[in-house]
């Protein structure tokens, strides 16, 4: 099974965004689905540490941290794009627990092996 992909570009953008993102993720994984998290733009901060506390959307969302907690407690993938990091000045130790840096390749590699892929 491919699983399924929802690729999040925004947060400090557009928090409503970045927190359906991940409502949709924990979603996905709520329904048994192999789930991946790619993170990219704007959407790379989500994955710095003590950014996702300064995304605060307006209930009735839950908290952006919380729902980043579920998904990864789930056993949810969260994967950023490593030049989107460089680009924001920061790197693979600043990253919060479950996201690990990647390129461009491997959401590519999820796409082409039949994952489908929803953008936020």
């Amino acid at each position: 099974m491919p699983g399924f992909v929802v690729s999040i570009i925004n947060a400090h953008l557009d928090i409503d965004k970045a927190t359906v993102g991940f409502v949709v993720a924990n979603a996905a994984l709520g329904s048994e689905q192999d789930t991946t998290v790619f993170l990219s733009a704007d959407g790379a901060w989500i994955a710095k540490r003590g950014e996702a506390e300064k995304l605060v959307a307006e209930p009735p969302f839950a908290p952006l941290t919380d729902l980043i907690d579920k998904f990864v407690g789930g056993g949810g993938r969260i994967l950023v794009c490593s030049p989107c990091m460089k680009m924001r000045g920061f790197g693979p130790d600043d990253l919060i627990p479950g996201a690990q840096p990647a390129g461009g390749a491997a959401l590519v590699e999820l796409l082409v092996n039949g994952a489908p892929c929803i953008t936020y």
